[in-house]
């Protein structure tokens, strides 16, 4: 009898968890659906409600829910590509946010939502397009305390446009160079008087060398959270900004993303809001997952367990389209831009040193802390003295907490070992990589810094997937344009700017590369379960293209045209100019 009554009540239990049942459809029609998913891989209708999927395959194989239920049929896509909305694994919004502000002066050209910016790639270049338009900029700025700031700067590309050289240019109106690597900045002698910044002031800093005009990376924080240009925060600017990046993502075809350390500018409370502000809305058709930031916490003088608490306030604000959900960042060593990234002997050329952005040991001590509460770590990580360093917190992590399911993330990628990836396999970390990096590094770091052997081996793709390391593509924007497809591009062809060739063995193929913005990115986010193929129960986000990558020449990838897409079942096509 007892029996029976468990039975019964195990059944009134299932039945009240019964789905509510589908009412109506929307089927979506296409040249094709690339899937990502293994056992139906192809397919050319959709069916979709409620924001999800609720069967993928043809019309034929879907007549067993379009002969019972109301259906709307949309040939919008006949003749075009549907995929998984793309995934960016590593954005921060505030950096687009801020820099769109102003003018990009850099190796390569810019097409963004405020305009076109072409390339500079010598010092003659740089300098005449920073004259024309500093000059340009200080005759329409009537506000004497607004410097003229430019983003994309890079010794290696523009030489020596340090303070003396800004100060023979610019010797009364203040300028600001951000760095390339956004982890740097030079200003001339005017601009260090507006801030008020004195030689006296900075002494001993190691990250800042005064007689250069040069702050590199905590050194620059206390230049960009300076009093005097907190205009750039302002939330008239601040806002038109946010809404370049939530332009930037749809036109790239994104539809989840994650930021890598919200904080980053030193107001974390009112970063969180003004992303709330510019993403929960109805006429937004992306994602972002919050990432809280070492450096914030450290800066602020907060304490672990004060952290933890404050993350925990953070999160219960969260709604759809912005939300935390137990991610942390920790940071290894530089730049890779800056060159200011760690690498093992025989390390640079030029006998310079990297930097770590903290004793490696206090990462150490915060990485054990929220592993211990079960968040998952991604660690800002570029040579390969920085990657031993990232194996041994793991290794150690584990040993005196084991988990399984971690997925321990390597931001960045810039260059590791063959060893080393076999090891990050054996202790089931993951990779996010920026593979722009080898597009746009490797003939200068070849020339300068790392030698043929090494330069022509950054971003090791074909290696991490030979020992079967999870891979997603990121942006990190500006540090790559914000374009899923531009990421592929470089992957699949690894040629660089200058049109040389890096090592093919580190290739991956185009099914590949695609993965890693979509299906192998969600599983970084530990989203997979939701977003990143095209199956039946997942969210209805798509990219539609107008040609099919698996088909296109792959040297043509980055030049895909993007439709539009579709957010939670909602169709949301890209403007055209």
């Amino acid at each position: 009898m007892k029996k029976l009554v468990l039975l019964l009540c195990i059944g009134l239990w299932i039945n009240t968890q019964a789905q509510e049942p589908i009412k109506e459809l929307t089927v979506y029609t296409a040249k094709r659906i690339i899937t990502m998913e293994n056992a139906l891989p192809d397919a050319t209708a959709v069916a979709v409600a409620d924001g999800k999927i609720v069967a993928v395959g043809t019309l034929e194989t879907l007549k067993a829910w379009t002969d019972n239920i109301k259906v709307t049929y949309d040939k919008t896509f006949e003749n075009k590509i549907i995929m998984p909305g793309f995934i960016d694994t590593h954005v921060h919004p505030s950096l687009p946010a801020i820099l769109t502000q102003f003018d990009f002066i850099a190796p390569e050209a810019w097409q963004l939502p405020t305009g076109n910016f072409p390339a500079a790639l010598t010092h003659e270049e740089y300098v005449t397009q920073l004259q024309t338009k500093a000059n340009a900029f200080f005759k329409k700025e009537k506000d004497k305390n607004i410097p003229y700031i430019t983003w994309g700067y890079h010794q290696l590309w523009h030489g020596d446009v340090y303070r003396d050289k800004l100060d023979e240019l610019f010797p009364k109106k203040p300028v600001l160079l951000w760095h390339r690597s956004f982890h740097e900045v030079v200003l001339n002698t005017a601009a260090l008087k507006l801030l008020d910044m004195k030689e006296s002031d900075v002494a001993g800093d190691i990250h800042i060398k005064y007689d250069k005009g040069l702050f590199s990376e905590l050194g620059a924080k206390k230049i960009f959270t300076h009093e005097k240009l907190k205009f750039m925060f302002s939330p008239e600017r601040y806002g038109a900004g946010m809404d370049n990046f939530v332009k930037m993502l749809h036109m790239a075809g994104v539809t989840s993303a994650m930021d890598m350390g919200v904080g980053i500018f030193g107001n974390p409370d009112e970063e969180i809001g003004l992303i709330h502000k510019s993403m929960d809305r109805d006429d937004v058709a992306t994602r972002i997952v919050l990432t809280p930031i070492i450096t914030y916490f450290m800066v602020a003088g907060i304490d672990q367990d004060t952290a933890y608490k404050k993350i925990q306030e953070w999160t219960k604000a969260s709604t759809p389209n912005v939300s935390f959900d137990d991610h942390f960042k920790l940071m290894l060593d530089g730049a890779i831009y800056s060159g200011l990234s760690q690498f093992n002997y025989p390390g640079y050329i030029d006998g310079h040193i990297g930097a770590w952005l903290a004793p490696t040991e206090t990462t150490y001590d915060w990485a054990e802390y929220f592993w211990n509460k079960g968040f998952q770590l991604h660690f800002h990580t570029n040579g390969d003295m920085s990657t031993d360093v990232l194996i041994d917190h793991i290794s150690r992590m584990q040993k005196q907490h084991p988990r399984t399911d971690h997925r321990t993330a390597l931001e960045h990628f810039a260059y590791a070992t063959e060893s080393q990836l076999k090891h990050l396999a054996a202790l089931d970390a993951q990779i996010s990589a920026n593979p722009y990096y080898q597009f746009m590094l490797a003939d200068i770091y070849a020339e300068k810094w790392l030698g043929e052997d090494r330069a022509r081996n950054m971003v090791p793709l074909g290696n991490a997937k030979k020992y079967g390391l999870n891979i997603g593509f990121h942006s990190d924007c500006p540090m790559a344009p914000l374009s899923p497809l531009t990421s592929v591009w470089t992957a699949v062809n690894r040629e660089t700017i200058n049109g040389n060739a890096n090592y093919e063995s580190q290739k991956l193929s185009v099914y590949d590369a695609l993965r890693a913005i979509t299906i192998d990115a969600a599983y970084i986010m530990r989203k997979e379960h939701e977003i990143g193929s095209i199956v039946a129960g997942k969210k209805a986000d798509f990219v539609i293209l107008e040609e099919d990558p698996l088909k296109v020449n792959p040297t043509k990838l980055k030049d895909i045209e993007i439709w539009g897409t579709v957010f939670q079942g909602k169709v949301f096509p890209i403007d055209k100019p």
